[in-house]
């Protein structure tokens, strides 16, 4: 059972800002921005490079959900990142789908 299956089961407390039947936003315990929060399918996808067509409707419900989020963070005006890492080299620390909704500061190009 990954770290994020724990939260959705409610094993694992989590600063838990929204969620929906499919999804939980959580706020991230290491932030990397004022406003960093993480957007979790509650089916467990392990990344975006193993989701199948069958994910497509979650997919698609993550990125909504960020941009409803995000406006009641108060990023729409000011901008806002989404990340999603796939395996060791793209960031991944836990097996499990989701995505960094980042914002409230002066995001850099290149990331990483």
């Amino acid at each position: 059972m990954t770290l994020f299956e724990k939260i959705i089961s409610r094993v694992i407390p989590a600063d838990i800002i929204a969620e929906e039947e499919d999804w939980i936003a959580i706020r991230d315990l290491a932030p990397q921005a004022p406003t960093h929060l993480l957007i979790i399918p509650k089916k467990p996808i392990p990344r975006i490079a193993q989701a199948t067509a069958e994910d497509q409707i979650i997919l698609g419900k993550l990125l909504l959900a960020a941009a409803t989020i995000a406006k009641t963070e108060n990023l729409s005006e000011s901008g806002f990142r989404i990340v999603i890492n796939n395996g060791k080299e793209g960031g991944e620390a836990v097996p499990h789908l989701h995505l960094h909704l980042l914002g409230g500061r002066q995001m850099q190009w290149p990331p990483g």
